[in-house]
C-alpha cells in the first residue's frame, strides 16, 4: 500500500497536467485569437477599404444612360471592370498605407489602420499592392479592351502620383480625386464601346467635384482650430474657398443635367409621361438635400451621407426610377 501511493499520486498529477499542456498547444482555441495568417488576410481586406467599393458601382453609369445595361455581354463586362477597378483601388490603398505607416501611427484614428497597427507588415502591403497594380491592367488588356487597360493604367499612375506628391498641391488634389470618379463612370462605356456624351461627362464630372469639395469643406470645418488635421493641405484651403467650389460645382452639375434633359426631351417619344424632364426635379432635390450636409460641415464620405439619410436615399431611388423609365422610353 505504501509503495503504490506515490504511483497513484504521480498518475493523478499527470492527469491534472495533461489539460494544461493541451491548452498550451492550442492557444488560438483557448483565447479565441485567430491564427496569424487569418489575421493578415483580414488586415489586407480592411486595408482594401471594402466600404469604398460602392464607388465602383459607377461603372454601370454609361451603359445605364445608354439603355444597354441588361444584356449578357454588358453584365459580364461590367462585372469584370468592377472587379478590376476594385483591384486597382485596393492597390492604391495598400501602397498609400504602407508609405504613410509612420505618419498614421501618430494619428488618433489612422493609427488603427492594419498597416500602421502592425497587423499587415509594410513589405507585404507593398508587395500585394504592386502585384494588384500589375495584374489588373494586364487582365483588362486580355479580357476586355485596350482602352479599359489604358484607363486603368492611367488611374493607377494618377492615384500613385497623388499619394506621393499631388495630394499636397492646392486645387490639383481636388481635380485628381474628381477625375478618379469620372474614370469610374467612363470605364463601363469604354468596355462596351458606348459613346460618351458631353452632357454625361459634364454632369458626372461636376457632380463628383461637388461631393469631393463638400467632403474637403466638411473636414476643414471639423478640424478648424485643431492640431493634427487629417490632411495637411486643409490648413492651406480656406472654408470660404471650399464653399465656393462645391457651390459652383453643384450649379454646373444641375445646369448640365437640365440641358441634357431638355435637349433629349425635345425628341419624339412614346412614353406616358416626360420622365426625362421630370427626373430634373428629383436630381435637383438630391443636390439640395446633399448640400444641407455640406453646409453643416457633415458631408464626409459620399456613400455614408447617402446611406445614412433616408430622405436622400429615397430621392435617389425616385430619380433612378424616373431615369430608368426615360431610358426605356416607357
Amino acid at each position: 500500500m505504501t509503495e503504490t501511493a506515490p504511483l497513484a499520486g504521480t498518475g493523478a498529477a499527470a492527469r491534472t497536467r495533461e489539460p494544461a499542456l493541451h491548452e498550451q498547444r492550442t492557444p488560438s482555441r483557448a483565447t479565441g485569437t485567430p491564427p496569424p495568417d487569418r489575421g493578415l488576410l483580414r488586415g489586407l481586406l480592411r486595408t482594401a477599404r471594402p466600404k469604398q467599393w460602392v464607388k465602383n458601382v459607377l461603372v454601370i453609369a454609361a451603359p445605364a444612360a445608354a439603355g444597354q445595361l441588361f444584356t449578357t455581354r454588358a453584365l459580364t463586362q461590367l462585372a469584370l471592370v468592377f472587379t478590376l477597378f476594385t483591384a486597382c483601388a485596393a492597390a492604391v490603398y495598400l501602397i498609400n498605407d504602407a508609405r504613410d505607416a509612420e505618419a498614421d501611427r501618430a494619428h488618433p484614428t489612422k493609427r488603427h489602420r492594419p498597416v500602421a497597427a502592425g497587423q499587415v507588415p509594410v513589405p507585404v502591403a507593398y508587395a500585394v499592392g504592386g502585384a494588384l497594380a500589375v495584374l489588373a491592367p494586364a487582365a483588362a488588356a486580355w479580357l476586355s479592351t485596350p482602352l479599359v487597360a489604358a484607363l486603368l493604367t492611367a488611374y493607377l499612375g494618377m492615384q500613385l502620383a497623388y499619394c506621393v506628391s499631388l495630394k499636397h498641391v492646392l486645387v490639383v488634389d481636388l481635380v485628381v480625386v474628381t477625375t478618379g470618379f469620372l474614370m469610374r463612370a467612363m470605364v463601363g462605356g469604354l468596355a462596351l464601346g458606348i459613346p460618351l456624351s458631353r452632357w454625361f461627362l459634364i454632369t458626372t464630372g461636376f457632380g463628383a467635384l461637388f461631393m469631393v469639395s463638400a467632403k474637403r469643406y466638411s473636414e476643414a470645418v471639423q478640424m478648424a482650430g485643431k492640431a493634427g488635421a487629417t490632411r495637411a493641405l486643409l490648413t492651406e484651403y480656406t472654408t470660404g474657398y471650399l464653399r465656393f467650389v462645391w457651390q459652383l460645382a453643384a450649379g454646373v452639375a444641375v445646369l448640365g443635367y437640365c440641358l441634357w434633359a431638355l435637349e433629349e426631351g425635345g425628341l419624339p417619344h412614346t412614353s406616358v409621361l416626360p420622365w426625362r424632364q421630370l427626373s430634373v426635379v428629383a436630381f435637383v432635390l438630391a443636390i439640395l438635400r446633399y448640400a444641407v450636409f455640406a453646409d453643416r460641415g457633415t458631408a464626409g464620405e459620399p456613400e455614408d451621407v447617402v446611406l445614412s439619410d433616408r430622405a436622400l436615399a429615397l430621392i435617389g431611388l425616385v430619380w433612378l426610377a424616373m431615369y430608368g423609365l426615360a431610358v426605356a422610353n416607357w
